[in-house]
């Protein structure tokens, strides 16, 4: 389940440009709405309720047709990423040797859950199912840097790296 993200907007106008570009390249096109939303997640890195509503505004979509397309579908996110994208594998193979701990300290030390992203932009924290790494279980990735065969105890020590 998403949030409110805590990050405030910061749209450019150039990203407006860029966005209202591609809406007016698809807007007649049948099932433009996908093509759409995935370019504006190109152009912004997520998709708030800002840029949701301008392709409602320009395609006479209504914003709960949108909305729920993003929430449907786990490639579109609601709220920004951080500098550092920290994903832990919630996979059978991690789960069963201790991957919940490692994303529970995560969470504490960052005070942010799924999805969501620190106030200062640094880090977003999400969980994934697999990352094919399951001899290395449990895993923890930070953007594409791998942390394998780690503990709770060992997140702030990793975190620190990327604090620096």
């Amino acid at each position: 389940m998403s949030t409110i993200s805590s990050v405030p907007f910061t749209g450019t106008e150039e990203q407006k440009q860029k966005l209202l570009s591609v809406i007016a390249e698809w807007k007649d096109k049948p099932g433009a709405l996908m093509p759409i939303m995935q370019k504006a997640q190109e152009i912004y890195g997520y998709l708030p309720v800002e840029v949701q509503t301008i392709i409602s505004d320009e395609t006479g979509i209504p914003l709960e047709k949108i909305y729920g397309v993003s929430t449907f579908y786990a490639m579109f996110s609601l709220n920004p990423k951080g500098k550092f994208r920290v994903s832990v594998c919630l996979g059978t193979a991690c789960y069963v040797k201790g991957s919940q701990s490692i994303y529970d300290k995560i969470s504490e030390t960052l005070k942010i859950s799924e999805g969501q992203c620190t106030s200062d932009g640094v880090f977003s924290l999400d969980s994934c199912r697999c990352v094919g790494a399951c001899g290395l279980a449990p895993v923890m990735l930070v953007n594409d840097d791998v942390y394998g065969r780690i503990t709770a105890d060992d997140v702030p020590k990793i975190l620190a790296k990327y604090q620096a």
